[in-house]
């Protein structure tokens, strides 16, 4: 091999070992958020929301006191797909209750009025219509994914911090490193703290946590969170509130 040709090649191997520069990594294409998966912190959303049904007389032993609650699972800038234009305007109005009951199996629906404590207030018909007729499938489908990721969650290191932090205050970096910790590195990148001031203090009420891929077929959070966006975290430090309104 000539010297020239090996010079080409050894230049070649060092341009592909050097690091991006600022330009290139701008030309990189980005990962893209394609679904927000909202969970709430019910004794935080209940301090802003007291008279709603699913906040009155809530006590330390239910689940939402110390689990995350299933808020809802939206596809990015899409909404009330194919919804006829009178219940479109009857869920604008907020009378959930009023709205057709959906249909899924017993054995879901059981799982959703403790997953999702709004049911009391009709938050799953809304929800349904809203986002899961844009998202294929049935409200069967529809919820059966959610309340598969809801689990994953709660059985993950961040569920294990909130739990274990009742009454005190939690920070940006920690929840991030939970993140980290069960779904891989960067996911806490990819959460947004949402937290609401209640007199003197800041609450959180929930997270939203950004998705891409086919949150159907997939086997697990992981892979649903690292593929998507990175996002502000917004709220860098809140209460973790306990059950009751304070």
């Amino acid at each position: 091999m000539s010297f020239l040709r090996r010079l080409g090649i050894t230049l070649l191997a060092a341009m592909a070992a050097a690091p991006a520069t600022a330009e290139e990594k701008a030309a990189q294409p980005k990962e893209k958020t394609e679904y927000i998966l909202a969970v709430s912190w019910q004794p935080g959303f209940c301090e802003t929301r007291p008279k709603r049904k699913e906040c009155v007389g809530q006590t330390a032993e239910r689940h939402d006191a110390t689990h995350f609650s299933l808020h809802g699972l939206w596809p990015m800038k899409k909404s009330y797909c194919g919804v006829a234009a009178d219940i479109r305007a009857r869920d604008k109005k907020g009378d959930w209750l009023e709205l057709p009951q959906l249909a899924m199996a017993e054995d879901t629906a059981a799982r959703l009025l403790v997953a999702m404590p709004g049911t009391q207030s009709g938050l799953d018909r809304h929800q349904w219509l809203r986002s899961g007729t844009c998202q294929g499938g049935t409200a069967q489908d529809y919820f059966a994914v959610q309340l598969r990721l809801l689990d994953e969650l709660n059985g993950s290191a961040v569920r294990t911090l909130f739990a274990g932090r009742l009454g005190g205050e939690v920070m940006e970096n920690e929840v991030k490193q939970a993140f980290d910790t069960s779904f891989g590195q960067g996911a806490g990148d990819r959460v947004r703290m949402r937290c609401q001031k209640v007199g003197s203090r800041s609450v959180i009420t929930g997270l939203t946590i950004g998705l891409s891929g086919d949150v159907a077929a997939s086997s697990g959070l992981s892979a649903l969170i690292l593929a998507a966006g990175d996002t502000d975290f917004k709220c860098a430090k809140g209460i973790v509130d306990t059950a009751g309104i304070q």
